[in-house]
């Protein structure tokens, strides 16, 4: 697929993405949507007149990012209460969707985990690989029936972390390994890029599409558990404690994932990769650190084995498997 002609860039913000866009009677749920990111993708796609269903784990800071987008653009917003790191949650998520909705046009997988204070959830995997990769595809699958019926978008919230982080098969859950928590937050990632470019082939007879976005440099709730050293160290703030100048901020990071949703051009176009506002370009020692994606660790064969890997784990932790999800 060509670079399409640029109408946003990286300054862009996702309220002026959101502008060129109408998403009237369009459903879409949000990850995440609590905070940072997750609160200004789902602001501007109500903004572009979709109604929103709004994925959180705290359903009292979930209910009050709802009545605040509900005053501001006069939308349906519902709130639904998911764990994704515990599978028997995303369930009970997928039941109450599909019991209340016969579409959903738009899946934002956006809530993330990055550095945590635990390591791993009780099903013996990591949080990072549970609730960013496995949460989210078991929540994909069993949305499925909805996500079918008018030709959904699906939208990965990737980073810049998965450059050089491929995903080891032969330890997914970082059960045998030391614990390095920014190496299992960018496998994680690569694990999400995977997911989209897999899910885009299997389902491209149901015209679903499945996007992953690179959203930049950006401080958010993300880096709580981040110390000054560690943000140093990962670009976020210089020697003197300010933000880098190329850090974006929150509106201007939500900007690519409203454009995945939403540019025409983009339409039945699955299984790439988007960064400011365009498609992402291989990473190269030319490029800002934090620009570009890394086409050396994203192959089709991984994207496929994974997805059988994926269902395995899932399995074993005895969460329920649509049979499409295994086809």
């Amino acid at each position: 697929m060509s670079r399409p002609a640029a109408r946003f860039d990286r300054s862009s913000t996702a309220m002026a993405v959101a502008a060129s866009a109408n998403l009237s009677g369009k459903l879409a749920l949000v990850t995440g949507a609590t905070s940072g990111l997750g609160v200004e993708i789902a602001a501007a796609l109500a903004a572009a007149g979709a109604n929103l269903v709004l994925g959180v784990r705290n359903r009292i800071e979930g209910n009050a990012v709802a009545e605040s987008l509900r005053r501001q653009s006069g939308r349906h917003v519902e709130v639904e209460t998911v764990d994704l790191c515990d599978f028997a949650s995303v369930a009970r998520a997928a039941d109450s969707i599909c019991a209340r909705h016969d579409a959903l046009d738009l899946l934002i997988a956006n809530a993330g985990a990055s550095k945590t204070p635990e390591s791993h959830q009780g099903n013996g995997i990591d949080v990072r690989f549970a609730g960013n990769h496995l949460g989210h595809f078991l929540l994909a699958n069993l949305l499925h029936p909805l996500l079918r019926q008018r030709g959904a978008r699906i939208v990965m919230l990737t980073s810049a972390a998965h450059r050089g982080r491929p995903v080891r098969f032969d330890d997914l859950a970082w059960i045998e390994r030391p614990m390095d928590e920014f190496a299992a937050y960018g496998e994680s990632k690569t694990a999400n890029i995977l997911f989209a470019m897999e899910a885009s082939r299997r389902w491209e007879r149901d015209r679903i599409a499945a996007s992953a976005v690179l959203p930049g440099t950006i401080l958010t709730g993300l880096q709580r558990y981040h110390g000054a050293d560690l943000k140093q160290a990962m670009g976020f703030i210089g020697t003197d404690g300010k933000p880098d100048p190329l850090v974006k901020t929150v509106a201007q990071g939500a900007a690519t994932a409203v454009w995945a949703a939403t540019a025409p051009e983009l339409a039945g176009k699955g299984g790439v990769i988007l960064e400011d506002c365009a498609l992402s370009r291989p990473h190269s020692a030319s490029c800002h650190p934090w620009t570009g994606h890394d086409p050396a660790i994203l192959s089709y064969g991984s994207a496929h084995r994974l997805w059988i890997e994926s269902v395995a784990m899932l399995r074993a932790c005895e969460a329920p498997i649509p049979l499409w999800c295994e086809n």
